[in-house]
């Protein structure tokens, strides 16, 4: 055993490769690709429906005259094939596709019936069932909505179904349920089997070339903007549950953001304090708990820069606190919760994707909104944009509230409402003496004519803007960050008065060029501004005479034409807190339970190459050729000679005693001898 050890250590790569080859062809190749059902009844592949019953009769006639009395297992199988391959729409699905939803009944059977007699069994062994292709009419998918994907921006949602199939029938109803939540968020689709062209678009491609759908039918599929390819086509894997499928659509394909459930103790701490004091609150009390409709999410995501979104599980113990904190009679309502002091706007019933878009865009906004970069524009509150009153417009106003965020801010926002409603309602709140009446009247007209804004600003989080405006010794107070321990918080009022360039405005009127356009460039301050700060008192309808004072002022005096560049206004916190963007919305335990499922499923699908085993055995081959001629190299190509052919040599002296030549030495004795031939005397 000794002696092979050096042998088999020496082959080892080409033994392992040649084994693993002889397993994958032996266990492995069978397993993936077992007999189909036409070599259960002993057809060629795809044969027709005639011959496969032909092959049928002659099998039964056998059995029916005891020629041949076949095995409940086998009977079974042939009875099976029979049924599957008569069934028009189930031959087709399985020839095209390999589907075969049934075989779980047959391995069943099989189980059941093992040692019984196939007489015992029921005939016919599979119940045929179809479904309307009416039923998916909804929207049907074709060939020219593959192409129009090329240049969309809108994402499909396609089921894949076959009209023979039990299981896509018995999911119709709760598609109708996924196609009317995604309405409006996505476009929803269907296609048939017998549409081979699509439905080989939308399935997978094993080693061999053949498509097949991997969970089997129904099968539903995502085609995001500009795809084309399948490719890019990403397939839902999960369970066919509405909840599970939208919830898919939405956070996966779509990347809606969550919008989380909050308790009685956890709304106030993590949800209203955290959501940032320039966003409307809206709070969404439920009856069931269900997770938010996908258009509900979308608004969620379209509004993150002006509103925040919660959930709230309604609970009839719960119910005298909601009707106390918001005046929530019942579930299902929605509570649009704004400024401090401001009493929430609530609707109860029911509501729809359009109604709701309606109300979310009446009441986005704060009763005194906060100017920020989205809305200095949309205020009319920036001197490189325009006035809410038009292009033409030369002078206008903007009240503006400035101040660290807390009660304080909190009393003067307030105050400006009160100013804001007065001005709306003048002629109930008209004062008594003629002088402030005609001023009170001026400033209400230049309200109605949009000329007059108002808005307030956080100072701690938009400092720079805030100490541009008020640029003084004490201005810290209001503009600075809040120190440790720091109590004194003093917000300001004060009005800019916009006036644009009289020679700009017709330019401005006759130019196609967005105003946005002009806004980008950097010296763009189409309007100077002259800055009044308000120092009386927290009075109503004193601050409503010194607005309309400066006003008159404005409108009738030439006051000097002064530009300077304004400090850009920043973007706080668009990001709702419960959000973690469309790229980020997969957890990280989830993130990683994919990636690995989809490692595993490469890593299958790679083994039921069929070429796998015979790749190994060509490596095998080589391994143990190329090993072979190395060890062939190495031997010599002269055979050593054998005792009897060696030749006995007497030993050669060394060098020590061998005299360096033969005359080098003169013998003792020695004589020289004349011969008679010499010259010498």
């Amino acid at each position: 055993m000794a002696a092979w050890l050096p042998l088999l250590k020496r082959y080892a790569l080409p033994l392992t490769l040649f084994s693993l080859s002889i397993i994958f062809q032996l266990i492995v190749v069978p397993s993936t690709f077992p007999p189909s059902h036409y070599d259960v009844l002993g057809v060629r592949q795809f044969s027709s429906i005639q011959e496969v019953t032909e092959a049928y009769e002659k099998l039964t006639e056998k059995w029916n005259t005891n020629v041949e009395i076949p095995l409940t297992y086998d009977f079974v199988k042939i009875r099976y094939a029979f049924e599957l391959l008569t069934n028009p729409l189930w031959k087709r699905d399985y020839d095209a596709f390999g589907t075969d939803e049934n075989l779980h009944i047959l391995e069943n059977m099989i189980a059941q019936f093992k040692k019984g007699s196939f007489s015992e069994l029921t005939i016919p062994l599979l119940n045929a069932s179809s479904s309307d292709p009416a039923d998916y009419a909804l929207s049907s998918f074709s060939v020219e909505d593959l192409k129009s994907t090329k240049n969309s921006t809108v994402t499909w949602i396609v089921q894949v179904y076959s009209s023979g199939s039990a299981q896509c029938t018995q999911f119709l109803n709760s598609w109708r349920r996924v196609v009317s939540l995604l309405d409006g968020v996505a476009r929803t689709s269907a296609t048939e089997l017998g549409e081979l062209q699509l439905a080989a678009f939308f399935a997978e491609r094993r080693k061999t070339g053949q498509p097949f759908f991997r969970n089997g039918l129904p099968s539903i599929v995502a085609l995001p903007p500009g795809c084309r390819s399948s490719h890019c086509i990403v397939r839902y894997q999960g369970d066919l549950w509405v909840d599970a499928v939208v919830d898919w659509a939405a956070t996966d394909i779509l990347g809606l953001p969550r919008i989380f459930y909050y308790t009685k103790d956890t709304l106030g701490p993590r949800f209203i304090a955290k959501s940032g004091p320039h966003k409307v609150k809206v709070i969404i009390f439920s009856k069931s708990g269900e997770r938010a409709p996908p258009f509900l999410s979308q608004a969620a995501r379209d509004y993150r820069s002006y509103a925040s979104f919660a959930f709230v599980l309604w609970q009839e113990e719960e119910s005298s606190l909601w009707w106390n904190t918001f005046e929530v009679e019942s579930a299902p309502a929605i509570v649009f919760v704004k400024d401090p002091g401001v009493k929430p706007v609530v609707y109860h019933g029911t509501f729809n994707s359009s109604w709701f878009s309606e109300v979310m865009e009446l009441h986005k906004q704060q009763e005194l909104p906060q100017l920020r970069r989205l809305t200095s524009m949309e205020l009319g509150c920036d001197a490189r944009g325009y006035s809410r009153a038009g292009n033409d417009t030369v002078t206008w106003y903007c009240v503006i509230v400035v101040g660290r965020p807390g009660f304080e801010l909190n009393k003067i926002r307030e105050t400006i409402r009160r100013v804001q409603d007065k001005l709306v309602n003048v002629g109930i709140n008209a004062a008594a003496n003629e002088d402030s009446s005609s001023l009170l009247s001026l400033a209400a007209d230049t309200f109605k004519q949009q000329r007059l804004t108002f808005a307030w600003v956080d100072g701690e989080a938009q400092k720079k803007y805030c100490f541009f405006y008020l640029n003084s010794e004490d201005s810290f107070e209001t503009c600075g960050p809040r120190r440790y321990g720091d109590l004194s918080d003093t917000p300001r009022v004060f009005i800019v008065r916009y006036k644009r360039d009289p020679t700009k405005v017709g330019e401005l009127a006759n130019k196609t060029k967005s105003i946005w356009d002009s806004y980008q460039e950097e010296d763009a301050n189409l309007a100077s501004q002259l800055v009044a700060k308000y120092n009386g008192s927290m009075n109503t309808p004193e601050i409503i005479r010194w607005i309309s004072q400066i006003i008159k002022d404005g409108d009738s005096r030439d006051l000097p034409y002064f530009t300077s560049k304004t400090p850009e206004l920043i973007d706080e916190n668009e990001e709702a807190v419960w959000s973690k963007g469309a790229n980020n919305i997969l957890s990280t335990s989830k993130g990683m339970k994919h990636r690995i499922l989809k490692l595993i499923t490469d890593i299958s699908d790679h083994l039921r190459d069929p070429r796998i085993g015979p790749a190994l055995m060509l490596g095998a081959c080589i391994s143990f050729g190329t090993i072979w001629m190395q060890k062939s190299s190495t031997q010599p190509t002269e055979k050593p000679k054998t005792g009897a052919n060696k030749r006995h040599r007497r030993p050669v002296p060394s060098i020590h005693e061998r005299p360096q030549s033969i005359t080098d030495v003169e013998p003792k004795d020695a004589r020289q001898l004349l011969s008679s031939g010499s010259d010498s005397d």
